[in-house]
């Protein structure tokens, strides 16, 4: 099932869930003017079909003054798809590395990596990502403010 099979209905639970994912469906149900049993189902049926894939709660980032986010552009020395996948399998154990994207341009990889402080950031970049005989370079860019961050997709714009 491709995101197209979705109907309106899907889109607003869906849309809903992101913004509040402890909604119950009985508060879903109210907000979209539907049957609980109705929405109960469809959310099972999300869930089931792999759109809905857990929940989780956000920090407040502030709150925290002892995180380091930093965006790292790594560029790899082989792009066979054994090569790209053995470095994206290599990356994925490591708590530091929240998000991790294959892209196109001059950077093969770009990882968000959250640390404590510099030591820390050290010990992933001699210990975990240089150490990978892959690697050909990296560029670190520290995050100085956290402008705004969205988490939910904007289903309207995307469905």
């Amino acid at each position: 099932m491709n995101s197209s099979a979705l109907d309106q209905t899907d889109r607003e639970i869906i849309r809903l869930l992101q913004q509040d994912a402890r909604l119950s469906s009985k508060e879903i149900a109210a907000r979209l003017k539907r049957r609980p049993s109705t929405i109960f189902a469809r959310f099972n049926r999300l869930k089931e079909l792999g759109y809905l894939t857990g929940s989780t709660v956000l920090i407040d980032r502030n709150k925290f003054a002892d995180l380091m986010t930093v965006f790292i552009n790594v560029q790899l020395n082989d792009h066979s798809c054994e090569a790209l996948s053995a470095f994206q399998e290599d990356m994925a154990p490591h708590p530091e590395v929240m998000e991790c994207y294959h892209t196109t341009g001059q950077v093969d990889y770009v990882l968000k990596v959250v640390v404590n402080d510099m030591a820390a950031y050290k010990d992933f970049l001699v210990k975990k990502l240089t150490s990978n005989l892959n690697v050909k370079g990296y560029a670190s860019h520290f995050v100085i403010a956290e402008n705004k961050r969205e988490l939910a997709y904007p289903m309207q714009h995307l469905l």
